[in-house]
C-alpha cells in the first residue's frame, strides 16, 4: 500500500535528480564552448545542450509529479486511518486477558481489535454469521464456566449507554472449552452484532467465569428482555466475580 512516507521519499527523490542533471547537462556544455571554437564542437554543444534540456524539463515534470503526488498521499493518510479505525484506545485494548478465543468462519479473534471494514466482515459478522466457536485452553477440564456476550454501548457509547445481553450460556464443561467445542445449557441465543446506523462503534465483550459449585443459574422473569441487563447485579447474585478471561471486539453498523 502507498503511504505518506513513499510519496514524500518519491519526491524528494526526483527533486534530487533534477538538480543533479541539471548541474552535469550544464558542465559539459560550457567546457565544449571553452575548449573549441570550431563548428563541429558548436553542433555537438548544441545538441548536447538541446538533449539536457529535454531532460532537464522531463525530471522538472517528475519532480513536481511526485511532489504533488507525495502532499496528495500525506493529506489522505490520516483520513484513511481514521476511517478503517486499525488502532484501539488503549483502554479497549486493555481488556482482553486470559487467552480467550473466539473463532467466526473467516475471523478468529484472540485479541481486542476492531472489525475491518474490507471483505464484508462488518456485514458477516452482522446478518451471516452464526455463533462462534469458543475455545479457552485454560480451562480446568472438571469446572463448570458461565460465558457471557454483551455490549455495554447500547444504544450508542456516548450517552448513558447501558448492557445489551447477545449471548448467556451457564454449565459450560471445562473439557469442551479446552477442546473448542463448548457444551453447556444456554439462558439466552445468540444474538450477532448489530450495532443500529449512525451510532459509532459499539464493543462487544466476551467473558468468561468460574461457576461455583452446586449453583444453580437463572434469569429472573425481569431479565427476560436483552435490554437494559442489569449485568453487575447478575455477577453479584451468583458469586461469579471477576472473569477468569476477556476478550472484546469494535465495530459499527456496515451501511456507515
Amino acid at each position: 500500500m502507498f503511504s505518506a512516507g513513499t510519496g514524500k521519499s518519491s519526491a524528494f527523490f526526483f527533486f534530487y535528480l533534477f538538480i543533479l542533471t541539471s548541474e552535469t547537462c550544464a558542465a559539459p556544455f560550457h567546457v565544449m564552448r571553452r575548449s573549441s571554437c570550431s563548428s563541429t564542437a558548436s553542433v555537438v554543444s548544441l545538441r548536447e545542450g538541446q538533449i539536457c534540456g529535454q531532460t532537464r524539463h522531463n525530471f522538472k515534470v517528475m519532480a513536481l509529479l511526485a511532489l504533488l503526488l507525495g502532499l496528495f498521499v500525506f493529506v489522505l493518510e490520516p483520513v484513511q486511518a481514521d476511517t478503517t479505525h486499525s488502532t484501539l484506545d488503549p483502554l479497549d485494548a486493555s481488556f482482553c486477558h486470559g487467552g480467550l478465543e473466539v473463532i467466526y468462519p473467516e475471523l478468529d479473534i484472540d485479541k481486542c481489535l476492531m472489525i475491518p471494514k474490507n471483505n464484508k466482515l462488518r456485514e458477516k459478522i452482522g446478518t451471516v454469521w452464526k455463533a462462534p466457536q469458543i475455545y479457552f485452553s485454560g480451562a480446568e477440564k472438571k469446572k463448570m464456566y458461565v460465558l457471557v456476550m454483551v455490549d455495554p454501548d447500547a444504544p450508542r457509547r456516548s450517552q448513558h449507554p447501558s448492557y445489551w445481553r447477545h449471548w448467556l450460556l451457564v454449565n459450560i464443561e471445562g473439557y469442551s472449552l479446552a477442546e473448542g467445542k463448548m457444551h453447556g445449557m444456554t439462558l439466552g441465543d445468540y444474538n450477532p452484532p448489530t450495532p443500529p446506523q449512525k451510532t459509532g462503534f459499539h464493543r462487544y465483550q466476551f467473558m468468561l467465569f468460574e461457576q461455583p459449585p452446586h449453583t444453580k443459574i437463572s434469569l429472573t422473569e425481569k431479565e427476560s428482555s436483552r435490554g437494559k441487563w442489569d449485568f453487575q447485579a447478575f455477577v453479584k447474585r451468583f458469586n461469579l466475580g471477576e472473569p477468569v478471561a476477556a476478550l472484546q471486539f469494535l465495530t459499527q453498523n456496515f451501511e456507515d
